[in-house]
């Protein structure tokens, strides 16, 4: 497969700003790497075809401060080769029990006694999960199935590449849907499904936070979107919650949580809720006790 590779040279000092605003407008197909030894960093990302990789880099020059933008080099590869030189930078993580691994790892990985792997083949579309609203999210699945087992339905808003519906089915949670208005990304998380012997143990479909829960209910609900976008289908979200559940979001910058937090307390106010840091991110979760 040939595909085109654009790379944009950026100021180290705005890395942690390009990632806000790539996280913010969920531009799945642009990565950051930084040399710190070097004081370089870029923006990178990888496309099949000169057609795809025009409009990507188009639609990503809107996003960009007009002083950010510059001619990018730009390139065609092999897959072989992009794949390569990714797992340069793709390393195995891990939280609690559940550790996220990539596949060229399968042979060499150990894994201890009584812990859960995910194999992640990254694709065009598949990122690590390694950030830090992911891994406020997978906090609270290991939480929940801690202290209150497997036994809940859980739903994943907004799933994108499956990566948090995949993390709860491989935690053991028996009933597990996703669902995303991008049907690459559902073709994505079942392919991933697949790949981890998941495709019995999770359900996902097209469709967005009005159409997408299509009337089902679960103990724990997730939705890691923007916080803007959680804000006004706040309703969607409330419904989902059964009786005893969670509601988990993220993709909230810590500046916006209180404001995302006193939108959804006026809805329900009875619910409790509490809010949790990681970097600039935070998660809030919202506990239904009515």
């Amino acid at each position: 497969m040939q595909l085109v590779e654009i790379k944009l040279e950026i100021p180290p000092n705005q890395v942690e700003a390009v990632d806000d605003i790539l996280l913010e407008a969920e531009a799945t197909g642009w990565n950051l790497q930084e040399d710190v030894l070097a004081g370089r960093a870029w923006v990178t990302g990888v496309f099949e075809g000169a057609e795809k990789a025009e409009e990507e880099w188009s639609q990503l020059v809107l996003l960009l401060p007009e002083g950010l933008v510059a001619s990018p080099e730009k390139r065609e590869i092999e897959d072989s080769d992009w794949r390569d030189s990714y797992k340069a930078h793709f390393k195995a993580w891990q939280f609690g029990r559940l550790h996220w691994v990539p596949v060229w790892e399968r042979e060499s990985f150990a894994i201890p006694e009584g812990h859960e792997v995910l194999w992640l083949d990254p694709g065009l579309a598949f990122g690590t999960g390694n950030h830090e609203t992911t891994r406020l999210c997978v906090e609270r699945l290991v939480a929940w199935a801690e202290s209150r087992g497997t036994k809940a339905r859980v739903i994943d808003a907004g799933c994108g590449s499956g990566i948090l519906a995949l993390s709860a089915a491989k935690l053991g949670f028996e009933r597990v849907y996703g669902f995303d208005n991008d049907e690459e990304a559902i073709r994505v998380s079942e392919e991933n499904a697949t790949d981890n012997g998941l495709s019995g143990n999770v359900e996902f479909a097209t469709g967005d936070l009005v159409t997408g829960f299509a009337g089902r209910q679960a103990e724990l609900v997730l939705a890691n979107i923007l916080a803007n976008v959680l804000t006004q289908f706040t309703k969607e979200l409330i419904a989902a919650v059964a009786l005893n559940g969670q509601l988990v979001l993220s993709g909230i910058l810590a500046i916006e949580s209180e404001h995302v937090r006193d939108v959804f307390s006026n809805a329900v106010p009875a619910w409790k809720s509490e809010i949790r840091n990681m970097g600039e991110w935070s998660v809030i979760v919202f506990n239904r006790l009515d």
